[in-house]
């Protein structure tokens, strides 16, 4: 079980990607809106305003998606389906994606394939 954490910076994404969520068998995340460092620091901390230039190639307002993921298989389809649909994460200002193992967890509804 993993624990998949992606921060897409294009906001007009988030909803393909859920929907792509559901066609493999994620029946389950959570979108949070975040912020990036840079932009936070240069907008907030006037010792940090040279990082303004590095701050706009981001977008000021990134998605945060958690999802708990039971099957190593979707883990993967998940994975592709993120760079699919938001181009490769190692461009900059694209994103990030990552894995966390999971031991236990409480509350976690079945998803539609059952495993």
């Amino acid at each position: 079980m993993q624990l998949l954490i992606a921060v897409i910076n294009q906001e007009e994404k988030v909803e393909e990607v859920l929907s792509g969520f559901l066609e493999i068998g994620i029946t389950g995340a959570t979108v949070v809106g975040s912020e990036g460092m840079g932009r936070l620091l240069s907008a907030e901390v006037p010792i940090f305003a040279g990082l303004e230039v590095f701050a706009n190639r981001t977008r000021p307002r990134n998605q945060t998606l958690f999802s708990v993921i039971e099957d190593e298989g979707k883990v993967e389809r998940a994975l592709a389906l993120l760079q699919e649909v938001c181009g490769s994460l190692d461009e900059p200002a694209t994103g990030i994606a990552f894995t966390v193992p999971v031991s236990r967890v409480i509350g976690l509804k079945p998803e539609l394939s059952g495993g």
